[in-house]
């Protein structure tokens, strides 16, 4: 057989953990009349399903050492897949009288799901693969004259090429086979690596508390396009290690197309920005940029005060919610375009009526716990920026009146919403709320009194008596003396200019209530 060429798959060796579509796999093999050879778990699960298997101790003489840590280590084994067939290869091959095997079904043990159980070190050992991720790598090495599978999802497209080529897999289909093995073999020692390092006592985190190293999976969900259609897009799963998480909410499309990569940044923003409120609530959208929040004590309250902050932004936005949608919810939105919508569940009345809806997504997924560690993830320049999500929480005591001027309960409680609000807004960042609502958002500019100036155009009249949430200091007092003009009551900024006095008389002069906080919550 030339290299690159069609292999004839006659031998097939399984050895599986995962023991998901085997049987289906092996029946399928056995009608196209390989043969078909596995160790001792997989032949007993193969003969319980009625498909007859020779026992690889046939082949290595050996049954399972040391409590099967050893049994396919084995020359046996590791030379029939390991030989090329070449005339040397096959004269070798039959001198030794070693079997040829064209064909390797194998995955590893579940380390990772003995990690995410709190298994014991000793136990977690035990867990490590050796002799799986040997015979992945041999026949991904040898993948010329050899096919690998070390996926159940790849068991059903090798059948089906097997089957309308009378038996053979192309060049083309190995290599792609042996690519996804040496991955999923980088991917499961990387996996190890992390996990004996938390062993060390050395944390699975650098100085900084952040991962030595990223595991990175590509999912197999497609995304219809990247930013513009014209640039293709994929999503990738990483593990960071023990102890956080990279955002990897778990998401189901109920109804609509394929998403995009702009709708799994929208749909991000919008739950990190839900996710810090606990009674019901609502987060409007617009290019990852919270446009509208609310939070009230009726879902549908704050559904309709989220989407009335900006109705001009509202046009194709994304929403998420943190409690299951219901109708009134949706009567909310009504003669609004809607383009993304992401609540925990969706109630029979509202997905009757969304269902009226033909292009509005739905997602499906939990509110993140804003208490709980995760880690961002960022490129640039041909690099990974990695940074630990921002989950400080406003105390009281930290609000510290820079101003004679004071608020009452209620516009305490306001400034902390609207600094909730704020922290997920992109810099330069303001926003305008009245209690418990947005009525205006200030994004993305690069002077802080532009980002004045658009939450107050936004809001219009709504300014007066709103209070003001600012991402950073006012570096100049022009930001105070818009927000004076247009009638706001308090402000609530970090503070640490060296124009703070300028900024505190601008206050003073309007009669604002002016807290700082002392550290700022800059998102790019």
């Amino acid at each position: 057989m030339a290299v690159g060429g069609a292999v004839r798959v006659s031998r097939a060796l399984l050895s599986v953990s995962d023991e998901a579509g085997l049987v289906d796999l092996a029946k399928g093999l056995r009608a196209l009349s390989v043969e078909l050879w596995a160790t001792s778990g997989t032949r007993r699960l193969l003969a319980g399903a009625g498909v007859p298997a020779e026992s690889t101790e046939s082949l290595t003489g050996i049954a399972e050492w040391f409590g099967g840590r050893v049994k396919t280590l084995h020359p046996a084994l590791l030379g029939g897949i390991l030989a090329p067939r070449t005339a040397e290869g096959t004269r070798e091959l039959a001198e030794r009288s070693l079997k040829p095997i064209d064909l390797v079904v194998v995955n590893f043990y579940p380390f990772a799901r003995r990690r995410q159980e709190g298994r014991t070190d000793a136990e977690l050992l035990e867990a490590i693969d050796v002799g799986g991720v040997t015979l992945a790598r041999a026949a991904a090495k040898n993948h010329s004259y050899v096919a690998v599978a070390t996926d159940p999802s790849e068991y059903g497209p090798m059948l089906e090429e097997l089957r309308g080529s009378g038996g053979s897999l192309g060049a083309a289909t190995r290599r792609r086979l042996a690519t996804a093995a040496f991955a999923r073999c980088s991917e499961y020692d990387a996996l190890i690596a992390t996990s004996l390092r938390t062993a060390e006592g050395e944390g699975a985190e650098g100085r900084e508390g952040l991962p030595e190293s990223l595991t990175l999976r590509r999912e197999p969900t497609p995304l219809r396009y990247g930013e513009n259609p014209h640039q293709a897009a994929a999503v990738y799963r990483i593990d960071p290690g023990p102890g956080a998480t990279l955002s990897s909410v778990p998401l189901a499309l109920r109804k609509g197309d394929r998403l995009s990569y702009t709708n799994l940044l929208d749909l991000d923003a919008a739950l990190r920005t839900v996710a810090e409120f606990s009674g019901p609530a609502a987060v409007m959208v617009k290019h990852a940029i919270p446009c509208g929040a609310a939070e009230a004590e009726r879902l549908d309250d704050a559904v309709g005060r989220a989407v009335a902050t900006d109705p001009i932004a509202r046009y194709g936005c994304g929403i998420a919610v943190n409690r299951p949608l219901d109708a009134a919810s949706v009567a909310a939105l009504k003669g609004i375009f809607v383009d993304l919508l992401v609540a925990p569940s969706y109630l029979p009345e509202a997905r009757a009526s969304l269902d009226r809806r033909p292009k509005v997504k739905l997602v499906e997924g939990p509110v993140p716990d804003p208490r709980a560690r995760y880690l961002e993830l960022h490129g640039a320049l041909g690099r990974v920026l990695l940074q630990e999500g921002d989950r400080r929480p406003l105390l009281r005591s930290e609000l510290k009146p820079a101003t004679s001027h004071r608020v009452d309960e209620a516009g305490l409680s306001a400034l902390d919403f609207a600094w909730r609000v704020v922290r997920h807004v992109k810099s330069n960042a303001v926003v305008l709320a009245d209690g418990t609502a947005t009525v205006g958002v200030g994004a993305g500019q690069t002077t802080r009194v532009r980002a004045v100036e658009g939450a107050l155009q936004v809001a219009g009249d709504r300014a007066k008596g709103a209070v003001l949430a600012s991402d950073a200091f006012f570096p100049f007092a022009d930001g105070v003396e818009a927000a004076g003009r247009a009638g706001v009551s308090a402000i609530v900024q970090p503070g640490g200019s060296l124009r703070d006095p300028e900024v505190l008389e601008a206050a003073e002069r309007f009669g604002i209530a002016m807290y700082l906080t002392g550290w700022r919550v800059f998102r790019h």
